[in-house]
């Protein structure tokens, strides 16, 4: 149905890459959502008040939170289509990963409130007469949320959609909670002792540890997270691939929302090269990185001296000492400094920020190592961590 649904109401649908049409998807995903959670919930809430079950009520107000959630996931996409303006320069893309979070709140809402329904009804149990009915609203339930979640997993990693994947997670989640009240009302007849207070809180406090995981998920891009390392590894090798390219480092990716991301990196090129063809192979790579990995790249130009054997032993002395110490350690920007008693071997030293040793030591170990090739010699280095 939804492959149908794709192919009727979304043009040019096969561009994914394009944001319009990857916007389409995410809107087509909400509406069909919201519509089989609200049959759901009426499903369920009729099935439950006739059977006095609180934990199947409680999971029909599940799938009302999930279409609610749904709705949110539906604004957030239609937000995010609003255009740059002087406000908000680099347009409003964030707009989706916000009405995520928003999405996980309503979530954690709902688990503190059933908690508090299971509670109650360990203390104060009511009777619970299952039906035929019963049974069948609760299978067909688990059987669309199935459908609800391979459609939003599907679609949600062919446009990379943290929302549309946090959204199939929830749908996971319903399948097991709806699982669960199938199995706890057999246990209730087959035993004949009443577990649906115990069954619901132990369904809440599920919802409640899904919602904090999504919660965790959805703040991570909007407070900034670490590049995906495909991204990285595409924009390192696609720079890297141009004639004159000695080297780069520094790169630094800013997320915006998805398809505007912007990123600025530094390139090393021989110093006794061209200024104007160095302009015009920089200007290349950033006019092909943005048409082929649609990320606005802005690239700073290192001169590397190439023809200085000082520096070129140096630098390789220095770069395969630091290897040895941890192969994630590098170097850049290195460059000599003569003076009249000593020489001054300034650089950069990048680190990991989950690098576990202590920084001073790292720096005595590489200056004690200079230092042994020549006490003149003077290291001057500027400790930095890896954006990437």
């Amino acid at each position: 149905m939804m492959t149908f649904l794709i192919k009727k109401f979304i043009k040019n649908y096969e561009n994914t890459s394009d944001f319009k049409v990857r916007n389409s998807y995410g809107k087509l995903t909400s509406i069909v959502g919201i519509i089989f959670n609200v049959l759901l919930f009426a499903g369920k809430f009729i099935a439950g008040t006739l059977s006095g079950a609180a934990s199947i009520i409680a999971d029909s107000f599940n799938n009302l939170s999930d279409a609610s959630s749904s709705i949110i996931s539906l604004i957030g996409f239609k937000l995010s289509e609003k255009p740059a303006d002087r406000d908000h320069p680099y347009g409003h893309g964030r707009y989706e990963y916000l009405s995520g979070l928003v999405v996980s709140v309503l979530v954690a809402a709902i688990g503190i409130n059933l908690v508090k329904t299971g509670i109650d009804k360990i203390v104060n149990p009511t009777e619970v007469k299952f039906t035929v009915l019963t049974w069948i609203i609760l299978i067909v339930s688990v059987l669309v949320k199935l459908y609800m979640m391979i459609c939003n997993y599907s679609i949600g990693k062919k446009i990379s959609s943290k929302t549309l994947i946090a959204t199939g997670d929830d749908s996971r989640n319903d399948v097991l909670t709806t699982t669960g009240v199938i199995v706890s009302s057999i246990i209730t007849v087959v035993i004949g002792f009443n577990i649906d207070g115990y069954a619901t809180l132990f369904l809440a406090l599920f919802i409640l540890y899904s919602a904090f995981g999504l919660i965790k998920d959805t703040l991570d891009p909007i407070l900034g997270v670490k590049p995906p390392k495909e991204l990285v590894d595409n924009i390192s090798k696609k720079v890297s691939s141009y004639d004159n390219i000695l080297g780069i480092h520094d790169l630094i990716i800013h997320d915006y929302g998805p398809g505007n991301q912007f990123a600025s990196v530094h390139v090393e090129m021989d110093s006794k090269f061209d200024v104007i063809l160095a302009h015009d192979i920089i200007d290349n790579i950033e006019n092909d990185i943005l048409k082929e990995l649609g990320v606005n790249l802005v690239i700073h130009y290192d001169p590397v001296a190439t023809d200085d054997e000082t520096v070129n032993s140096m630098r390789q002395m220095i770069s395969e000492l630091v290897k040895n110490i941890n192969n994630e350690i590098s170097i850049h920007d290195l460059r000599v400094v003569k003076g009249v008693t000593h020489t001054n071997i300034v650089f950069d030293l990048v680190i990991p920020y989950d690098f576990d040793a202590s920084v001073k030591e790292l720096k005595y170990k590489i200056t004690k190592a200079i230092k042994a090739s020549d006490d003149k010699l003077v290291p001057v280095i500027k400790v930095e961590y890896s954006y990437t």
